[in-house]
């Protein structure tokens, strides 16, 4: 197996697709070689906990409504190309990621990582929910198959908090600017959401034999 880990944030609609066009390869090619990894980059790491008014955030990060909108057009025309549904209108709020980011990273003790992260991303983007919530971010982990008592006792408490903002620190420390960043074989870095076609090539250059660490 080859490690593909993936520097993500849930409330990153780039990563959102890229994740779609990552997973279409995937299906296409059953016998690929990834062994997925999420990690965590945090997009807003001086987010206050409570978070912030969406509306009002996107104007102060691209200068005004009208730059918002334009910033926004890629992302709904991408989205459209990969199938996915994404309700921009249902997000109320922009919220703080440390704890879905803790919360991806129990999902990955418990082998259920990857599932998580597509209920994140469906949670935030489609439903339009505040995923910086702990009771909905308990309600994510139950419909995953996790134990949201045991969840929600974590998420009370400073479980891997400094974990998350240690792995984030080290991210930047790497060279990790944005994201996705996708890593393969822990070597060779593939910053944005990549086309399909792109992974397609990367897995059949692997199952032919290719050095992953080449």
């Amino acid at each position: 197996m080859v490690q593909l880990d993936i520097f993500s944030d849930p409330i990153c609609p780039w990563c959102y697709i890229g994740k779609a066009y990552l997973d279409r390869a995937m299906e296409a090619h059953p016998d690929h070689p990834f062994n997925v990894r999420w990690l965590p980059f945090m997009l807003n790491p001086a987010m206050p906990e409570g978070g912030m008014d969406r509306r009002a955030y996107l104007e102060d990060k691209f200068g005004g409504q009208e730059g918002a909108v334009k910033a926004y057009l890629p992302v709904e025309e991408h989205a459209k190309k990969a199938g996915l549904t994404i309700n921009l209108d249902r997000i109320a709020r922009t919220p703080s990621t440390i704890d879905a980011q803790r919360l991806i990273h129990w999902a990955g003790i418990e082998g259920r990582q990857t599932p998580v992260v597509s209920a994140l991303f469906r949670a935030y983007f489609v439903d339009g929910r505040d995923i910086g919530d702990r009771e909905v971010l308990a309600d994510i982990a139950d419909s995953m198959g996790m134990d949201a008592a045991m969840v929600m006792r974590l998420m009370n408490s400073e479980a891997d908090r400094k974990e998350i903002v240690e792995q984030d620190a080290t991210a930047r420390g790497m060279g990790v600017t944005s994201v996705p960043t996708f890593v393969v074989a822990q070597k060779h870095a593939v910053p944005g959401a990549q086309p399909p076609e792109l992974w397609a090539k990367v897995i059949e250059e692997l199952r032919s034999g290719a050095d992953p660490s080449a």
